[in-house]
């Protein structure tokens, strides 16, 4: 995707402009990534996103191996080994001659700078998918929120087009942020991933106390403003982590006591490995590289677990991959339910897609 010039409007760094998402919000929708990211979840299905600066990533699996990436790079942070390009991180300053310079697309700097008109002007090319299915457009990272000016002045311009929108934060936000974006938000997607906040901050890296506080302020926003969005609550059940009665549980008992009514959706979000060609491209060893997917009878477990926290259990939903029951021993929701053309990789709950054989 080009960068794009205009003065006239804040700029934005987007990592990717993913169309026809049917994961991050009512209908069809455009889900806009962009770069940077308050908390280093462990877990993290879009590890590209947490730095806010553009990042270089080699696909090993292209690569012609012609080295003219390597005597293109003005900084030498390219070098040829036995086992194909390997990128000095401390040296590449991401400038992105090797990319432009690449011919089989092997190296890609990822974060690209947009103006707010151009992003707006690109998503309403999709107004017609919008239209049909009741989508819209969903601002999605990283974290959306940090890059305030640029999703307030795209949010306008998308409001002023009468699009849907929706944000998708993980909370860890100035609640000012929130402040000023949700005038022109219709839907939010906010995760809550652990209720204890010494648990989050090993997982994380960062506490949940702001978190938490914001998820209040969401609903009371909502509930003292005649124009109200709609709020989804998202909690990632990983293996070893988030993935624990106590902690469903807990955050079920805090959405009861705190958000109330104010939250017409509580969907649990299953765990899933294939995300790990991501962090090898990005020199990065991934603990969560091994991790096995939880089963149906685990997620429905959680998901019972959920409706009896004390919400009203009808907002409870799960989604995403299990166990296939080759790997179950015939135990798994894919026995019972129509295969699939793609597997769903997750960011909390926001998503990407690979197409499956």
């Amino acid at each position: 995707m080009k960068a794009h010039d205009k003065d006239s409007s804040v700029r934005g760094r987007v990592l990717e402009i993913m169309r026809m998402s049917t994961e991050d919000g009512p209908g069809i929708r455009t889900t806009v990534f962009l770069k940077g990211c308050p908390i280093s979840c462990g877990w993290c299905h879009n590890p590209e996103s947490i730095k806010p600066g553009p990042q270089l990533q080699w696909i090993s699996t292209s690569c012609i191996l012609c080295g003219i990436c390597v005597a293109t790079c003005p900084q030498g942070a390219l070098t040829m080994t036995s086992e194909g390009i390997r990128i000095d991180r401390g040296r590449c300053r991401a400038c992105g001659n090797c990319a432009e310079a690449c011919p089989s697309g092997t190296l890609e700097l990822m974060g690209r700078e947009w103006t707010a008109e151009d992003l707006a002007g690109e998503i309403v090319k999709d107004r017609a998918y919008f239209e049909t299915s009741g989508g819209g457009v969903t601002l999605s990272g990283g974290e959306a929120a940090l890059q305030l000016e640029f999703c307030l002045e795209l949010l306008k311009i998308l409001r002023a087009k009468g699009i849907h929108t929706a944000l998708d934060t993980c909370g860890m936000v100035p609640p000012a942020h929130l402040e000023k974006l949700l005038p022109f938000v219709d839907l939010v997607l906010f995760d809550i991933k652990e209720i204890d906040s010494k648990k989050h901050r090993a997982f994380t890296g960062s506490g949940n106390e702001k978190i938490l506080e914001n998820a209040k302020f969401v609903a009371s926003y909502r509930k003292e403003h005649l124009r109200r969005h709609r709020i989804w609550i998202r909690t990632p059940l990983i293996p070893g982590a988030t993935a624990a009665v106590k902690n469903v549980a807990g955050i079920g008992a805090f959405i009861a006591e705190n958000l109330g009514n104010a939250v017409e959706r509580w969907e649990l979000c299953a765990f899933n490995n294939l995300c790990r060609d991501k962090y090898s491209r990005l020199g990065i060893d991934w603990e969560y590289a091994d991790a096995a997917l939880l089963t149906r009878e685990e997620m429905e477990s959680f998901a019972e677990t959920a409706r009896a926290s004390g919400v009203n259990p009808a907002i409870v939903s799960w989604s995403g991959m299990t166990l296939l029951d080759t790997e179950t021993g015939g135990k798994d929701r894919e026995a019972d339910a129509p295969a699939k053309p793609r597997a769903v990789l997750k960011h909390g709950c926001a998503t990407l897609r690979t197409m499956e054989d």
